[in-house]
């Protein structure tokens, strides 16, 4: 026993490699024990991160929620390692770890603990009657997971952290504010455009909620008026979310020859250099590190303007903002971004000046690690 463990409970071990697993070598490097919780799939991200020599621990943790005994097990599960590991900081990264995990916290009597706040989700962009219903049951939630009295709370953008201020979820000195999870400025470096068709880029999940039938609506009005460009969706499926598209539509688009669709992109840098243009019509977001990736590699944006999106792209400087929701809208703005090459060139390289200014993994690191020494200096 160090006296300075570290568990990080993740619900996915491809998000923990993706977006935090520079955190936990760092902290690791800095002298803590670091030990990984996540669900046992997909196979190969857990053997990434064995191979990064941090202990890997397999929590049941499923993405629908939808079956009480399996919730049952998931918070059992997470009660017994959090006793066996008794970890001097715990920090809950997605949805459910960071409801689940607050909540076993206390009764395990941890204490510490980092939630992280990585968007509200799709909870927080509709107004049906459903959508309202369960927003009040996730408030509820919240409220009771991240009230641990040795406790920060890390938000990605303003907008989520004044939004569970208002509802009583976090108190005053909770929140911690750090701007996603980085970008290695190295790999995605700056890079001139192609030398061919311009090719229009959407690097996210299949998801309605990321504006895909938007970005496919924007797609086929473009190619109605003549516009010479590629649209590409380079992302893969994501059926355990309730946002997600069927595979069946999405190859439909494609036989229609309104898009192309690349799937899951492991080389999402080389993506981004051999791309024109980057959409993201995102309904809401914490801080996409599509766009965060997109600037690093000098590309202009279109976006929407709303929460997370307008973090990292503004308007007129390195992309364009339009309303969400809005086909036509996006239309426009990828219309006019094709039609001006200076003016677009020129965004991007705005783009990699923010990149290099506010995005850097290591400064994301680094307030990570202050956030986890500060706890252990709190009585």
């Amino acid at each position: 026993m160090t006296g300075r463990r570290l568990l990080i409970a993740v619900n996915n071990p491809a998000f923990f490699c993706s977006h935090r697993l520079p955190i936990a070598l760092a902290a690791q490097d800095a002298g803590w024990e670091v030990h990984i919780a996540t669900a046992p799939e997909p196979a190969e991200a857990v053997a990434a991160i064995r191979e990064a020599a941090l202990p890997h621990h397999p929590i049941p943790l499923s993405r629908s929620g939808t079956h009480p005994l399996e919730e049952l097990r998931t918070l059992r599960a997470l009660y017994r390692l959090y006793r066996r590991l008794q970890p001097d900081v715990l920090h809950h990264v997605t949805i459910k770890p960071v409801v689940y995990g607050g909540l076993v916290a206390r009764l395990a009597r941890c204490p510490a603990v980092v939630s992280a706040v990585s968007g509200l989700g799709y909870l927080f962009t509709g107004e049906s009657l459903r959508h309202r219903a369960l927003r009040a049951v996730a408030v509820r939630l919240y409220r009771a997971a991240l009230r641990h009295p040795c406790s920060r709370v890390i938000f990605q953008n303003p907008d989520d952290r004044a939004t569970l201020e208002r509802l009583g979820v976090t108190t005053p000195a909770q929140p911690v504010m750090i701007r996603g999870s980085g970008v290695p400025l190295d790999r995605f470096h700056a890079a001139p455009e192609p030398e061919d068709t311009p090719l229009v880029l959407l690097p996210a999940r299949m998801l309605r909620d990321k504006g895909v039938v938007e970005f496919v609506e924007a797609a086929r009005t473009l190619q109605a008026e003549g516009v010479a460009a590629r649209f590409v969706l380079a992302g893969g499926l994501d059926p355990g979310n309730p946002a997600a598209l069927a595979v069946e539509t999405l190859q439909a688009w494609v036989r229609e020859g309104v898009v192309e669709w690349w799937g899951h992109c492991e080389d999402m840098a080389a993506a981004l250099r051999g791309s024109h243009l980057v959409v993201l019509p995102s309904y809401r977001e914490g801080l996409p590190r599509a766009l965060i990736e997109a600037a690093a590699t000098g590309r202009a944006a279109v976006t929407n303007d709303v929460p997370g999106c307008r973090d990292v792209v503004s308007d007129g400087d390195n992309g364009l903002l339009v309303p969400p929701r809005n086909g036509a809208a996006l239309a426009g703005a990828i219309r006019a971004l094709l039609a001006d090459p200076e003016r677009r060139r020129a965004m991007g390289r705005r783009g990699r000046e923010r990149a290099e200014a506010e995005f850097s993994v290591e400064e994301v690191v680094q307030r990570h690690l202050a956030v986890y020494e500060a706890l252990l200096e709190q009585p």
